[in-house]
C-alpha cells in the first residue's frame, strides 16, 4: 500500500529537510525520501578526538539571519560561537597577512597604486553593485580593467582558477558581487567574524531530525527514488525499490542530473535542459596534526602548481582542545570530471595533497601528522558561466505537480546552510506555504526561478 501525504521531498540534504520542516510548520503532511544512508548531505561529519567535525568544512556569517532564525526554533541559538578569524594570501613562496588595510600596505607583490585599486574595487563590489546589472560581464575581464593587470594577475586570475578551474574566464561579475557582500558583512569593528556551532553542525542536523520526526514528518533512508508516478497527466508521486509513496507536491531537492534522469521518460526536452547546468565536484583532505601547520584560519593560495586551492585550518577557529589537542587541517581542491585529478584514486590524491603540503610548509614533517581522511562529492557547486540565471530552471517545472529546489537557486550567491534555508523558504512561499516568519538577511539566494 503507498504511503500518501501532501508534500513529498526527494533529498534529505539541508534544503530537503528545511523544506520538510517549513512545510510541517505550515500544517503539511511531509515525507522525505533519502537515498542514502544518512540525513544532512553535505553537512555530514564524522569523529576526531571525541567531538565531530565536518567532511567538508563549514562557517556561518553574522548576517546570516535564516540559520540563525531555524537555530532559535530549534532551540540551539546558544550553541553558536563567534569568533574573530583570520586570512592569508600564499604568494611567492610565503604567507602574507590579509585581514586589515595595514595588511593589505604590507603585501609585498602589489606596489601602492595597485593595492589602492584593489581595496577600492571590493569595497565598491560588495558594497554598492548590483549583481542583476552585471551578469553579462566576465568578473576576470572586469577586474583586468579596474584593478589593473597586476592585481589580476597576483590575486583575482589564480584565486578564479582554483575555484572555477577552465571556466575562470567566464565567471560572472554578479557572482562575486555576491561572494564580496557576504564576507564584507560579517565584519564587526573592521574585523571578520564567523560562527560555527559547537559540537558541529551534527547537532543541527540531529535536532532538525528529531523536531521532523516529532511533527509527524516520514523520514525514509537508503531509498532512492527509481521512478516518478504520474496520474491525468500530474505527478502523482514517486517510487522507489520497496514502496510507493504518494503526494499532491513532490519536491526535488537534488542535483539536476538526478533529476533529469528521473523526468527524462516524462519529458526528454526538459531533462536536457536541466543538464545544462553543470557541476563543479570538491575535495578535502582532513589532516590531523599534532601542531599548527600555520597562524592563518583561511589561506589562499595564488601560487601556482599547488593540488589545493585553500588551507583551512579549522584549530586557528576552534580551539585544538576541543579534539584532544589534534590540530586539524583541510586541504580544499574543487574540480570538473574532465580534469585528471578528478581520476586519482584515495591515497593517490592523499599523496598528492601532502607533496603540496611540503612544498608551501617546508617545516612541516610527517612525523607530525596524525591521520590523513579524504572525502569526495561530485556535485559541491554549480558552474555559474556567464548569463547562468538563464540556465537557471523555474522551480515550478515544465511538470504539473513537480517542483525543483537545488543548489541552481542559490546563485548569484554562494553554496551555504543559510542560503539552503532561503531557497527552501521561498520555495514553499511559492508553493503557497506561510514562510513569512523566516527573516529575510541580505541573502542573494532563491530569487532566480521562484515567483
Amino acid at each position: 500500500m503507498a504511503t500518501e501525504s501532501d508534500i513529498l521531498v526527494i533529498g534529505g540534504g539541508i534544503t530537503g529537510m528545511s523544506m520538510a520542516y517549513l512545510a510541517a510548520r505550515s500544517g503539511k503532511t511531509v515525507t522525505v525520501l533519502e537515498a542514502g544512508e544518512k540525513f544532512g548531505g553535505l553537512l555530514d561529519t564524522f569523529e576526531i578526538g571525541g567531538t565531530r567535525l565536518e567532511k567538508f568544512y563549514h562557517h556561518f556569517f553574522l548576517d546570516d539571519r535564516e540559520l540563525h532564525w531555524l537555530l532559535h526554533e530549534l532551540g540551539l541559538s546558544n550553541n553558536v560561537m563567534y569568533r574573530e578569524t583570520s586570512m592569508g594570501i600564499y604568494r611567492d613562496g610565503k604567507i602574507h597577512d590579509f585581514n586589515t588595510p595595514t595588511d593589505l600596505l604590507r603585501f609585498s607583490p602589489l606596489n601602492l597604486l595597485d593595492k589602492v585599486r584593489f581595496g577600492a574595487t571590493s569595497f565598491l563590489l560588495g558594497k554598492f553593485y548590483n549583481w542583476r546589472k552585471h551578469e553579462e560581464r566576465s568578473a576576470y575581464e572586469w577586474f583586468k580593467k579596474w584593478c589593473g593587470e597586476r592585481v589580476t594577475a597576483t590575486i583575482w586570475e589564480p584565486l578564479l582558477r582554483v575555484k572555477f578551474g577552465v571556466h575562470y574566464k567566464d565567471v560572472p561579475l554578479a557572482w562575486m558581487i555576491g561572494r564580496l557582500g557576504q564576507r564584507l558583512n560579517s565584519r564587526k569593528n573592521g574585523k571578520e567574524m564567523l560562527g560555527y556551532l559547537d559540537g558541529s553542525l551534527q547537532v543541527l542536523n540531529d535536532r532538525l531530525t528529531e523536531r521532523l520526526r516529532t511533527m509527524g514528518v516520514q523520514l525514509v533512508a537508503s531509498s532512492p527514488v527509481t521512478e516518478i508516478l504520474v496520474e491525468n497527466g500530474k505527478v502523482s508521486g514517486a517510487k522507489t525499490a520497496a514502496s510507493e509513496f504518494r503526494a499532491n507536491q513532490v519536491i526535488a531537492t537534488v542535483p539536476n542530473q538526478v533529476i533529469a534522469q528521473l523526468i527524462k521518460p516524462l519529458n526528454e526536452t526538459f531533462a536536457a535542459k536541466l543538464n545544462e547546468v553543470k557541476y563543479f565536484g570538491a575535495f578535502c583532505t582532513i589532516l590531523e596534526l599534532d601542531r599548527p601547520l600555520s597562524h592563518v584560519y583561511w589561506l589562499n593560495m595564488a601560487d601556482a602548481d599547488f593540488p589545493f586551492g585553500g588551507v583551512i585550518e579549522h584549530t586557528n577557529f576552534i580551539g585544538a582542545n576541543k579534539y584532544g589537542n589534534t590540530h586539524i587541517v583541510y586541504l580544499s581542491r574543487y574540480f570538473t570530471a574532465e580534469e585528471e585529478m578528478a581520476k586519482l584514486s584515495e591515497e593517490e590524491l592523499k599523496q598528492t595533497m601532502l607533496q603540496g603540503v611540503r612544498k608551501a610548509f617546508p617545516e612541516f614533517s610527517e612525523k607530525h601528522l596524525k591521520n590523513v581522511h579524504v572525502f569526495r562529492t561530485n556535485t559541491a557547486a554549480t558552474v555559474c558561466d556567464l548569463n547562468f540565471s538563464t540556465k537557471v530552471k523555474a522551480c515550478r517545472s515544465e511538470i504539473e505537480g513537480f517542483t525543483i529546489a537545488n543548489m541552481m537557486h542559490i546563485y548569484p550567491d554562494e553554496r551555504s546552510v543559510n542560503n539552503a534555508i532561503r531557497v527552501a523558504a521561498n520555495v514553499c512561499q511559492s508553493l503557497g506555504m506561510d514562510c513569512e516568519e523566516v527573516p529575510l538577511g541580505n541573502s542573494l539566494s532563491g530569487q532566480i526561478g521562484i515567483k
